[in-house]
């Protein structure tokens, strides 16, 4: 008999994928899953129906296109005056997820420990546990800001890695330039341990500007950045993302990484380099604040109350004034009754931590925002 020992047993589908084939089942407006379903910029298509008949279709170098790498520096230092190496201190990966995967794989054990802060983005422990490791899931402050005792508590001679995902998904939250000083004093203790900082969202910032690990030359060399061009760029199914390290680390990662894709999409790629040299990056946080602006303001009168959003194209909101049931039930209640789509944030949760919270993604037309706000008002 043909035995199989499943190295994640406790892992199931996906919320986003649950939500997201309800919302088709029962046609609802689809606020779940985290993409833009507006057009790409015109640009950006004109570039992709250019490049797409010239002699760029084979494998590009494992860490990435030259011309896109020295772009990746040039913004790097544009936006957070750091001059990094883009031969020895970059890698283009399939997605940031992969990019995240990678790092992790390349860093984690077995048995080392790696915390994570709740609620987390859901590959952050498949991850972990498929390097082997031991995930210490600790949750942030009931206002999502981070809880250095509770960090300072876990921190240990076993802890190989901490994960800090900022601007935050799901909460849309941005760490304070006073977090990031007491993070710092927290880990002069513990120089051992890696930080691997999740600056998808890095782009999309309202309240008050992202502060990145890039501008923080006290962790620097032992930190990991992950960005996203699909995030960035609203091309989320073209998954390419890259991972910046100090050289002793990105070596590391290099090695792991050419055994995963070795090299990542090429059209992508060249398309992309392309792009960066007429894109406007300041011009992303306008469009999304834009988009915020619009759904809160069409939600205010409703029943739901609005959290605060920072970041990110997720809105948080509560439905504690409208129904006492579990967040799950709530958000399948949301897409069957009353043709929404949202994601609970249990979800996010190890302990399955119930706030009556959902999380909204507003990188949608502003149609789609009005059709959706019209059916939750009506709750």
């Amino acid at each position: 008999m043909l035995l199989i020992m499943s190295k994640l047993p406790n892992i199931s589908t996906s919320i986003f994928s649950v939500m997201s084939q309800l919302a088709n089942q029962y046609g609802a407006i689809n606020l779940s899953q985290g993409f833009p379903n507006f057009p790409v910029d015109e640009q950006l298509l004109q570039i992709s129906e250019r490049l797409l008949r010239e002699n760029i279709h084979q494998y590009t170098p494992m860490a990435g296109l030259p011309s896109l790498l020295e772009k990746i520096a040039k913004l790097t230092l544009l936006h957070y005056q750091r001059k990094i190496n883009s031969i020895t201190e970059i890698v283009v990966t399939a997605g940031a997820t992969q990019g995240i995967y990678t790092a992790i794989n390349t860093f984690v054990n077995k048995g080392e420990e790696v915390i994570i802060l709740d609620p987390s983005y859901d590959s952050y422990e498949p991850s972990v546990l498929m390097a082997g490791g031991v995930p210490v899931r600790i949750s942030l402050n009931d206002d999502y800001s981070p809880d250095f005792n509770r960090i300072e508590a876990a921190l240990s001679t076993k802890t190989k890695m901490i994960i800090v995902n900022n601007p935050h998904n799901p909460t849309g939250r941005i760490w304070t330039d006073a977090e990031f000083e007491a993070f710092e004093l927290l880990l002069e203790k513990h120089p051992q341990v890696l930080i691997l900082g999740d600056e998808v969202y890095e782009y999309i910032s309202f309240s008050h500007p992202h502060i990145s690990f890039h501008t923080r030359p006290k962790l620097i060399d032992r930190t990991i950045i992950a960005s996203s061009f699909g995030k960035s760029l609203h091309v989320t199914g073209w998954k390419v993302g890259y991972l910046i390290a100090p050289e002793k680390l990105m070596t590391e990662i290099k090695n792991v990484h050419q055994f995963l894709v070795f090299s990542v999409n090429s059209l992508s790629q060249h398309v992309i380099s392309d792009y960066l040299d007429v894109v406007d990056f300041n011009a992303i946080s306008k469009m999304y604040l834009q988009k915020r602006d619009l759904f809160r303001q069409l939600i205010k009168d409703s029943r739901f109350e609005l959290l605060p959003c920072d970041g990110t194209y997720f809105q948080l909101m509560s439905y504690r004034n409208i129904s006492t049931h579990n967040d799950v039930d709530f958000s399948r209640e949301l897409v069957t009754k009353h043709g929404v789509a949202a994601i609970p944030l249990s979800v996010f949760y190890k302990d399955g931590t119930d706030n009556k919270v959902l999380r909204f993604c507003f990188a949608k037309t502003d149609k789609t925002l009005i059709a959706a706000a019209e059916k939750l008002n009506r709750i």
